[in-house]
């Protein structure tokens, strides 16, 4: 179930940033200002989402947390719709630029969701380290996982999905998705080994 929650966050980390070029297209267009601007954003919310899942992943770490970090995600995509077009035409109207402009919007519009999920990442570690032996192998595993699912997310939507749904509906869908897949994390007894100390020997100085 883990390694399938890390899988799918992934693969719709990048069809997000896929789908947010065309959310931008009408007021920005498509040119390299954009693209810059959604990467960077993205970038920077995997980042913050990185360092923020390891941090609260070691306070009690629970399957319930998981879910809680999966949600706020899941309900700015389903309500994307809502506040996309008025937050993209405010800061068209504000008129900071070719550059400027597409980078406040990628802020607004698409940097807390990504910290979201990246935090899926380092928090799923936590909950399947049952060993400082075998740390690195499933470390390497969950983040493997992942960047596998943010190459199919990729290449589904932009070689398929966008020519078959709306943009907004894609992302609805993909919000209904993250809910469906973590309502099953609020009822999970997780048996969290990481939890407890794993002896570690060390060698006395004389």
């Amino acid at each position: 179930m883990i390694l399938v929650i890390v899988f799918l966050c992934g693969a719709m980390v990048m069809s997000f940033e896929i789908l947010g070029s065309r959310v931008l297209a009408p007021n920005f267009g498509n040119s390299i200002f954009v693209w810059g601007s959604l990467i960077s954003v993205f970038l920077a919310g995997l980042s913050a989402g990185y360092f923020w899942g390891g941090k609260i992943a070691d306070i009690h770490p629970s399957t319930n947390k998981l879910a809680l970090i999966i949600f706020v995600p899941a309900m700015l995509f389903i309500t994307f719709p809502l506040y996309s077009t008025g937050i993209s035409d405010w800061v068209f109207m504000q008129d900071m630029g070719i550059r400027m402009s597409p980078l406040v919007a990628s802020l607004f519009l698409f940097f807390i969701p990504s910290v979201f999920l990246g935090a899926v990442s380092p928090y799923t570690a936590k909950l399947m380290i049952s060993s400082l032996h075998t740390s690195g192998a499933t470390i390497g595993t969950l983040y493997a996982l992942s960047t596998l699912g943010s190459i199919v997310g990729t290449l589904l939507t932009s070689f398929y999905l966008i020519s078959v749904a709306g943009v907004k509906t894609l992302i609805m869908a993909e919000g209904v998705l993250m809910i469906v897949i973590a309502i099953p994390l609020l009822f999970m007894k997780w048996d969290h080994p990481a939890g407890d100390t794993v002896p570690v020997e060390t060698e006395t100085i004389p």
